[in-house]
């Protein structure tokens, strides 16, 4: 395989029919046919499994407030960033603002349309890597769908295609930083402008989603040190690049008082759990055979480049100097472009591995996935003339590269229909579960998309009956009944309708079915800091390791926290404690930072303690939390 280093920019199709001289029509008729065909595929597979999960459900509180003029925060009133990706988060609110429809439509169609067009941005971009790939005497070379194909059949692909969450948008970026990339890589002098446009785009990456900040690193920093800059070019790349995700920094620290969504506060996402990792890898890779494509799709990578290196029609160019220069040159060319996709996505794939995974199959090792796969998302079929295919070289290329693609195609049709998780609903030991197969069988509904759909979700009816039923307000803990809820009153009369607080796991189909008045609270702390700044529990369930009790909550909310008016299973002197240990200085400057009045004062503080913040924990169990701060319990004092 030639990887060409320098052409003028032109459109992707042409340049793809170049690839074959002797005939190009059927080059250009058979490249485009794939990308409608994947594109088409893409489409129907994620519409087939449509669906909104109870954590895309999450970003749309968000988003409704937004609309409410309450500001980017899940409950009005608590400036608590509950979105992982920044970037989606605004864009539902964009396009919900202008089409004022509802936001459940409009997230299913903005997903929708960014998976479908990361494949084609994928395939457009590898093309490119073939174009000056020689078809032999009389022969043809046809760009056909591979790397594509598998990631499309892996079933969670297409679940979380939709699902309201910033999937489809993390690798509609990748595929486009890879297209960027490529052309940069391939242009004999690339414009300024075309420069500064893909250093923007590499710096959108942490708002993409926070670990996208390293291959959007990675790039900017292949383009920055590649040769021909001249160092006024280099500073505006750093200033194009860094803009929006620095001025974005600035405003969450002072804002939120966090360097970093509290959803990496509340999943301690800087903590190693290898072992839960490499059985979440297994738990993808396994069910689907997925070594089994990765291994025909390597062998005929290696197949193409052993052809590249025969086969070249001039010598290769050699770059004279230190080895400082000859690094700054091969930095931008097509191998490194390669060698850098394949490079982040298995340091992506060694971090979400640490990590210890997801409780949902398959979905944060989608990124890993699809940057392993984008420099194969096409390959080449070299078919020699009729007449040269005989006991030759050329046949014997083309039958084992043949042999290889519909090897790879054979086995996309049996993954695609494979079943990962045979046991559905059921949580096993690994705490891994079928997301979408979960909530289906839960619900009820084939296609959850609406909050509504919810409603047939354990609790979710009795919830909103029972906020019906206690105008006064209260917060609402649930029971061991699916159909009932504990409620514990506020304290002393109240002339006119109180705040309901719901106290529960699953955060967005509880705030999806009941008003923006309501404040939702959750054990794991998604959007309750009380609950993510407590120490995680080393044995609890990946995604899942924290949970706050309720004792803290009755505290908290300032509910009345004596019998008969406390749930059975709640005590007493553990309120109490609780209470008191709300008072430790270091609590109480991390409740300040998020509920009082955001003056210029408070946006300063906030932003000088936004690390000391997140690194702050404390201990769940009142009595032990008492001892950390150095308080003395109540019955001690009396």
């Amino acid at each position: 395989m030639s990887l060409s280093t320098s052409s003028e920019p032109a459109e992707v199709a042409d340049q793809v029919a170049d690839t074959a001289a002797p005939s190009t029509t059927p080059n250009r008729a058979v490249f485009l046919g794939g990308v409608v065909l994947a594109a088409v595929l893409t489409f129907w597979g994620a519409w087939e499994r449509r669906w909104i999960a109870d954590d895309g459900l999450i970003v749309l509180r968000t988003v409704r407030n937004l609309l409410a003029g309450n500001g980017p925060v899940f409950n009005a009133g608590e400036r608590v960033e509950a979105n992982t990706s920044t970037a989606w988060t605004y864009i539902v609110y964009a396009f919900g603002w202008l089409t004022q429809i509802r936001l459940e439509y409009v997230v299913l169609a903005i997903a929708l349309v960014l998976s479908t067009a990361a494949v084609v941005f994928a395939m457009l971009g590898t093309a490119r890597l073939y174009r000056d790939l020689r078809p032999g005497v009389g022969g043809t070379v046809f760009l056909v769908p591979a790397g594509v194909l598998v990631y499309i059949a892996v079933p969670p692909a297409r679940d979380f295609a939709t699902s309201g969450l910033e999937t489809c948008l993390v690798i509609f970026w990748i595929a486009l930083l890879w297209l960027l990339m490529v052309r940069w890589a391939q242009a004999s002098v690339p414009s300024t402008a075309s420069i500064l446009i893909l250093s923007f785009v590499a710096g959108l990456g942490p708002l993409v989603r926070p670990e996208m900040a390293i291959p959007g690193a990675l790039a900017l920093m292949m383009i920055v040190v590649s040769a021909g800059l001249t160092w006024k070019v280099r500073a505006m790349i750093v200033v194009v690049a860094g803009l929006v995700p620095v001025a974005y920094q600035i405003w969450r620290m002072g804002y939120y008082g966090l360097p970093y969504p509290n959803t990496a506060v509340s999943k301690d996402a800087g903590g190693a759990k290898w072992s839960q990792g490499f059985a979440y890898l297994w738990n993808l890779v396994g069910p689907y055979l997925l070594w089994l494509p990765f291994l025909f799709l390597l062998v005929g990578a290696l197949l193409l480049l052993a052809i590249g290196r025969n086969e070249r029609t001039s010598a290769p160019q050699t770059v004279s100097g230190s080895r400082w220069v000859r690094l700054q040159a091969w930095l931008r060319t097509p191998r490194a472009v390669v060698t850098f996709i394949l490079g982040s996505g298995l340091i992506l794939g060694v971090y979400s591995v640490r990590v210890g995974g997801d409780f949902m199959h398959g979905r944060v090792l989608l990124p890993v996935l699809f940057c392993l796969l984008i420099p194969v998302a096409v390959i080449p079929l070299r078919v020699p003339a009729r007449t040269a295919f005989g006991r030759n070289r050329d046949t014997a290329i083309f039958g084992v590269s043949a042999v290889l693609w519909v090897g790879t195609i054979v086995w996309a049709a049996v993954a695609a229909n494979t079943t990962g998780m045979p046991e559905g609903s059921i949580v096993g030991r690994s705490g891994i579960v079928d997301e979408r197969a979960f909530y289906a069988l839960n619900t009820g509904h084939e296609h959850p998309i609406r909050a509504e759909d919810y409603l047939d979700y354990p609790w979710m009816r009795a919830m909103v009956e029972t906020i019906a039923d206690t105008p006064d307000g209260g917060l609402l803990i649930p029971s061991p009944s699916y159909n009932a809820w504990f409620v514990v009153p506020p304290p002393g009369p109240i002339d006119e309708s109180g705040e309901h607080v719901v106290f529960f796991l699953n955060l967005g189909m509880t705030s999806m079915n009941v008003g923006l008045d309501v404040r939702v609270l959750d054990q794991m702390g998604l959007a309750y800091p009380l609950a993510a700044h407590t120490e995680r529990l080393e044995d609890g369930r990946i995604g899942h390791d924290k949970n706050l009790y309720p004792d803290w909550v009755v505290a908290d909310t300032g509910m009345v926290d004596v019998h008969p008016w406390l749930p059975f299973f709640l005590d007493e002197e553990w309120v109490a404690d609780a209470k008191l240990a709300l008072t430790c200085p270091e609590t109480q400057e991390l409740l300040t930072s998020y509920r009082s009045e955001l003056t210029w004062a408070r946006f300063k503080q906030n932003f000088r303690q936004a690390f000391d913040l997140a690194k702050y924990r404390f201990d769940r169990v009142p009595a032990y939390e008492l001892q950390r701060c150095g308080l003395v319990p109540l019955e001690t004092q009396k």
